[in-house]
């Protein structure tokens, strides 16, 4: 029987960009915005964040938006992001702080997805071992060494595993090295599959097209991914989440309510 008891989606932010970073080789002069998003899951047995979205004060501080976001080595611009915005703040709205989240899930470490790792220093933080050899190199210009290079209670992952009952990390690489997603089964609806990355937008899904930045230009791997996450989603039952998709997350921005 899951553990799960409630399921937050969290808008943290958004990014104005070329559709071309989240379809590949399609979307060439189509600019979307997309949602920067992080998901609260409650257990019997703690609280798990899914992903924390970017670190506000490299957007908000007009000397390291410079340094991180307006320069020719960052070509996707800087994402938009309040004060309100900020993870604590949404917590606050529940009643919580970050001291209530007792683990970190980094599907990957790019910055829209591990930027806010600073606001939970406490928690335990699970990544894959690959993802985190991959940032450190760094594998690509996505990657901000210091938003993972702090003091962290860092949980190194191998494979596929279950954080809970009900909570279940999936292997999903190809947009970066060690890209996981998760399988969440609800007590009362139908599970819910968090692509990450994996699938930017619904388009991924349904036409199996590789996000645009794929670790060292693997597309074949990233197409293998959706097609595993589309099969697992069948012989579970559970609805695929694109993480990036304005206006999916439109149909599905219940907060401060929440799934069951």
């Amino acid at each position: 029987m899951t553990q799960v008891k409630k399921f937050w989606p969290i808008l943290t932010g958004t990014h104005h960009y070329e559709k071309t970073l989240s379809t590949r080789n399609k979307g060439q002069g189509t600019f979307i915005d997309a949602p920067i998003l992080a998901y609260l899951i409650e257990t019997n047995n703690g609280r798990i964040l899914f992903d924390v979205g970017c670190d506000y004060h490299k957007i908000k501080e007009q000397e390291q938006r410079k340094h991180y976001y307006e320069n020719e080595a960052f070509p996707f611009g800087p994402p938009e992001m309040t004060e309100e915005q900020r993870l604590p703040n949404k917590l606050e709205i529940l009643g919580l702080s970050p001291l209530d989240v007792d683990l970190v899930f980094c599907s990957h470490l790019h910055f829209d997805h591990a930027g806010g790792l600073c606001e939970f220093c406490h928690a335990d933080v699970h990544v894959h071992q690959r993802e985190l050899e991959a940032a450190k190199q760094p594998a690509d210009d996505a990657y901000f060494a210091e938003d993972f290079s702090m003091p962290l209670n860092w949980k190194i992952q191998t494979g596929e595993y279950d954080l809970i009952e009900g909570v279940r990390a999936i292997e999903t690489p190809g947009h970066t090295a060690g890209h996981m997603s998760m399988l969440i089964e609800l007590p009362k609806g139908s599970p819910i599959l968090l692509a990450g990355d994996a699938a930017d937008l619904t388009e991924n899904l349904e036409q199996e097209i590789a996000p645009g930045l794929c670790w060292q230009d693997r597309d074949d791997l990233a197409i293998e991914s959706i097609q595993k996450l589309k099969r697992l989603g069948l012989e579970t039952g559970a609805n695929l989440w694109p993480n990036h998709d304005m206006e999916f997350f439109k149909k599905h921005n219940v907060f401060p309510n929440f799934f069951e």
